[in-house]
């Protein structure tokens, strides 16, 4: 992905929209006093006011990891989190955020392409610390017990952080540069490197357990079910291996590169290849149950998800323009959009909308599930775009993260608006 990097880091202008702006209402009980006199006695009435109490928020659902699961399946059920909405809070990550942040426990942990790490509040997007970690990334970090898990291009290496000041824990150097965010499964820390080889670490020493070849450069991010790690490599070849050991179960073929990070779920593992097409395998032994072709790169990793009105479905773009749901069983077509550019990153299902950005205009598109109409449009936003916790949508720009807070009201484009103004980052 390397000369899409390099397009876009020198395309784009040195700022982006920062700044959010918070409302806040107040609203006063006073009990008024009544005296009147006669008879040389006082009499006093009072008057109170019954307020109803607010309902109270949902509950915080953590997204530690890219992906949001281990499975990498980006979803998230809930009924709360949907268009119109509010800008909470913005903060402007200074460079490109090639990769969305993670969320856990009411903090936002994110890195930008130029290797600083950050932590954030979530309620409030006010920086808890930031800290220069590598000089070059394009990874989403993990949490795990304390931790944050970090695969870095330059210098080529994992590390661990502590989630409460950024502080190194420990650094392991690879033999060649990664941009495959890191899976935690149990005590083992496991990611790929352009060297061709899977690696895996103690999460608590970063002493190394086991590595395992593949056929080409990973660039992807390792998913995990049921005890197996799965990951695709340049070499063009999806490799199922034990976690525990790194041994080999089954690998299997599709005559293109893969870049996008696997998705497992309904029984199958999910890839896209820069052939044009995604590939559905069986999870058990590896056989292809379907390919679906699409005219363009397929860099955009799946959403696998059973939103409200649909079957089991997959979703993703195609550096062809054009975004798909696609049925999980079977391969078929279940409706296409455009966007207005290529598309790269992988996109995310947060109840009932699929969420995607474009490379083209930098924007950020919202697809109901269940037909494809377009609900949501932003004006920022490119890669890997939009996570949540239950409560917010955190939605990352080309460098700017958007904490957005679901309203009600008079809306454009999924933005609540007020009176005649536009609403901020809409289209």
């Amino acid at each position: 992905m390397e000369n899409l990097f390099a397009t876009l880091w020198s395309k784009y202008r040195a700022a982006t929209i920062a700044g959010a702006v918070a409302m806040l209402a107040i609203i006063g009980v006073a009990g008024t006093l009544l005296l009147s006199g006669g008879g040389g006695s006082e009499q006093t009435t009072s008057s109170t006011t019954t307020t109803t109490a607010a309902p109270p928020a949902p509950p915080l659902t953590a997204w530690p990891t890219y992906g949001g699961d281990n499975s990498r399946t980006r979803y998230l059920p809930t009924k709360e989190v949907k268009p119109p909405f509010k800008v909470a809070w913005s903060y402007d990550a200074r460079h490109l955020m090639e990769y969305s942040p993670i969320v856990v426990g009411g903090i936002v942990y994110g890195i930008d392409n130029n290797g600083e790490a950050f932590a954030l509040r979530a309620a409030s997007g006010k920086q808890i610390w930031r800290r220069d970690v590598a000089s070059l990334n394009a990874s989403a970090p993990a949490y795990s017990g304390g931790k944050l898990y970090i695969s870095n291009l330059e210098p080529g290496q994992v590390q661990a952080l502590n989630a409460r000041n950024g502080k190194v824990a420990w650094r392991r150097s690879l033999p060649g540069r990664t941009e495959s965010s890191p899976l935690v499964v149990g005590h083992t820390v496991i990611a790929g490197c352009e060297c061709g080889s899977v690696y895996a670490f103690d999460k608590r020493t970063g002493k190394q357990l086991w590595s395992t070849a593949v056929s080409g450069a990973v660039k992807a991010s390792p998913a995990f079910d049921k005890g197996t790690v799965f990951v695709g490599d340049y070499g063009g070849q999806m490799t199922a291996m034990k976690a525990s050991n790194g041994r080999v179960r089954w690998q299997a073929s599709v005559g293109g590169r893969i870049y996008g990070t696997a998705t497992v779920a309904f029984g199958h593992v999910y890839a896209g290849t820069l052939t044009g097409a995604m590939y559905a395998f069986s999870e058990r032994t590896g056989s292809q149950s379907w390919s679906t072709s699409t005219g363009g790169y397929v860099y955009s990793a799946a959403a696998a998800a059973k939103a409200p009105g649909t079957p089991p479905s997959v979703y993703f773009g195609s550096y062809s323009g054009t975004v798909y749901a696609v049925n999980a069983r079977t391969g078929s077509i279940r409706w296409t959009q455009p966007a207005r550019g290529p598309v790269s990153g992988a996109g995310s299902v947060v109840g009932d909308v699929f969420y995607v950005g474009d490379l083209k205009t930098t924007q950020t598109f919202g697809f109901r599930a269940r037909d494809g109409k377009l609900v949501f449009e932003s004006t920022d936003g490119a890669y890997n775009p939009v996570i949540s916790d239950g409560r917010l949508l955190y939605m990352t720009g080309y460098r700017v993260i958007y904490a957005l807070k679901p309203g009600r009201g008079k809306s454009e484009s999924g933005f609540v608006v007020r009176g005649k103004k536009k609403a901020r980052v809409a289209a």
